[in-house]
């Protein structure tokens, strides 16, 4: 059982979650020309909040978690709300291949600092992606390490213009990022501090 399962019966109860969400699913609807013919993966979905925001505006969504727990929430919350086009899958994309289909859009969200190697990574949402398809990647930026206890193994956010060389260095174009929240974060010495958002997007320019 990793962390994301002992969350995910009480994820949707902190109301900061479905803001960045919402706020997330605009960034992406302008930075992206979404329509309904496009087949989309959602990985590391949670809950499926932003997937929710989202479905409307896409064919299909492949709800992807490596969390066993999560993806049993998003499958009550699919059976109650009686959306008939958002498709949870249990998997971990990290440590298993998936070729099952390819994808017009790919996208994450406040899920690569947890990836230990992020290249490798970014390499395989860009094989998945069908050509002329879309990455949309959600995350912090550099921050000074107080956004997880001092347990936490992964990445203190990005610099996304040196993500945006590497998404170059892999094959994408028209790379672009800008801010699309900021979350406030309280302390229990008293302090908040607030840890923008980016969400960079890019095009896999190729027909194939």
């Amino acid at each position: 059982m990793n962390e994301f399962d002992h969350k995910a019966a009480t994820w949707d109860a902190n109301p900061m979650h479905a803001e960045r969400a919402k706020a997330v699913a605009q960034a992406i609807r302008e930075m992206i020309p979404l329509n309904k013919t496009l087949h989309a993966l959602e990985y590391g979905c949670g809950t499926a909040q932003l997937s929710f925001e989202l479905k409307d505006d896409l064919k299909d969504i492949t709800l992807m978690d490596s969390s066993f727990e999560m993806i049993e929430v998003v499958k009550n919350k699919i059976a109650g709300s009686g959306a008939t086009n958002l498709f949870p899958l249990f998997f971990d994309f990290e440590k298993e291949e998936y070729n099952l289909r390819h994808f017009d859009l790919i996208y994450t969200q406040m899920v690569l600092h947890h990836v230990s190697d992020t290249e490798e990574f970014i390499k395989k949402f860009f094989n998945l992606l069908n050509g002329k398809g879309f990455l949309a990647v959600a995350d912090l930026y550099l921050e000074d390490g107080s956004f997880h206890d001092s347990s936490f193994t992964g990445h203190k956010g990005f610099d996304p213009e040196k993500l945006m060389k590497m998404f170059k260095e892999i094959g994408f174009s028209s790379a672009r990022y800008k801010t699309c929240f900021t979350i406030n974060k309280s302390f229990e010495n008293g302090e908040t501090k607030n840890f923008p958002v980016f969400l960079l997007t890019a095009f896999k320019d190729l027909f194939y």
